[in-house]
């Protein structure tokens, strides 16, 4: 029988004070969904390497997908503070589960908005919000991760279609999605985003099997072979590598939230043993040394919440750029990974087990560390944008 959840939020500079009262009921609706349908669940599909496709229809019901997109759209049309909420609680459950959301609002649905033509919207953004549909994003390639420009995955005019032709990997949503947003280039070189569609011919979804991480999510590829893809489904605002980065940008803000969901989890979990294990006649919590540990997460969850906070409040006035999101998304999921080991080291033998959250979240973030710009790669744009010397060639 799966244990209760009982994670408390720990909010050590009172930060539930720079929340307006819609970000909070928005919260907590999410958080007690995570813990009646995600929490009771999620080790067993971990360990079965099994994506739980029946959580769909809730992640759409608490506004998972696309929170940001206008209403008329099929959107809640929130700020982006609720949106980072939305994640940093889905996160708490369970990154896959996150990485789906992000994939569906960032990565699918912000394109169709931001980069769409009016048709486009219409007919992709209400089915994509409320589930109906599911997404996923091709950008990465099997030889051009970091450097995405490289990429190979090519169109050809043919008339009243494009022939597309090329191949992605490591997409999460890949096996069971209805549409893919593909970044190609076209005969002149130009990056371009298409919708293709499940169906089409010459088009497949291999899935990635043998995962240590993310195996609650579904991961493959996406194969390309001679797809006619009518002319209608090219995304006529996007031309160039910043099509694409835009999405990143996107999907990164929620990721720099997301984490830190994970790790108030694990924090929370490591406290709630140190209260109640005993060694040596008391608590374990009464050491110094586990006090240590303690207190060096909750002060590094506590300054990176407040650098998510603060850019939520950007993002949303339209002044967050791009080096920004990137140093949230490396400085959470450096702590997040940092609070998890420790925490593991703290619950001892028990940390490597599935009654507890803490090894699936170790686990889970070493992709999360890799994926939407790796760990290095943030640290190159922030050094470039301080800098103003580019270190990448």
């Amino acid at each position: 029988m799966p244990k209760a959840d009982l994670f408390e939020s720990p909010d050590y500079y009172l930060m539930d004070e720079l929340l307006t009262d819609e970000h909070k009921l928005i919260r907590q609706s999410v958080r007690d969904w995570v813990k009646k349908e995600v929490s009771p669940i999620i080790e067993d599909h971990a360990q079965r390497a099994e994506f739980p496709k029946h959580l769909i229809p809730g992640l759409a019901g608490v506004g998972a997908f696309g929170p940001t997109i206008p209403v008329e759209y099929g959107g809640a049309g929130l700020d982006y503070t609720a949106y980072g909420i939305i994640m940093q609680e889905i996160e708490r459950g369970d990154s896959g589960i996150r990485s789906t959301a992000s994939v569906q609002g960032s990565l699918v649905m912000y394109p169709i908005y931001a980069y769409g033509s009016e048709e486009q919207k219409q007919k992709y953004l209400p089915k994509l919000a409320n589930g109906e549909l599911m997404g996923c994003f091709g950008l990465t390639e099997p030889d051009h991760g970091s450097n995405p420009g490289g990429m190979v995955t090519n169109i050809k005019d043919a008339g009243d279609h494009y022939i597309l032709n090329g191949a992605k990997m490591w997409i999460s949503n890949a096996p069971f999605a209805d549409i893919a947003v593909v970044w190609a280039k076209d005969e002149l070189g130009k990056i371009r985003g298409l919708i293709v569609e499940r169906g089409m011919e010459g088009f497949s979804t291999p899935e990635t099997h043998n995962k240590w991480s993310l195996r609650a999510s579904a991961t493959g590829e996406l194969v390309f072979d001679n797809v006619k893809v009518p002319k209608e489904n090219l995304l006529p605002g996007a031309a160039g590598i910043k099509g694409p980065l835009g999405c990143l940008n996107q999907a990164r803000f929620g990721i720099a939230w997301g984490a830190i969901g994970a790790a108030m989890d694990c924090y929370d979990t490591a406290l709630r043993y140190a209260k109640e294990r005993v060694q040596f006649g008391k608590p374990i919590g009464g050491f110094q040394l586990q006090q240590k540990k303690l207190a060096e997460m909750i002060t590094e969850i506590t300054k990176a919440q407040l650098l998510n906070w603060r850019l939520g409040v950007l993002k949303s006035d339209g002044r967050a750029t791009a080096a920004q999101i990137s140093m949230a998304k490396r400085n959470s999921v450096e702590t997040a990974l940092s609070v998890a080991r420790n925490a593991r080291q703290m619950l001892g033998g028990m940390g490597i087990t599935g009654e507890f959250s803490i090894m699936r979240h170790m686990m889970n973030l070493e992709s999360v560390v890799t994926y939407e710009g790796t760990h290095d790669i943030h640290l190159l744009i922030t050094g470039h944008d301080v800098t103003g010397l580019d270190a990448f060639k």
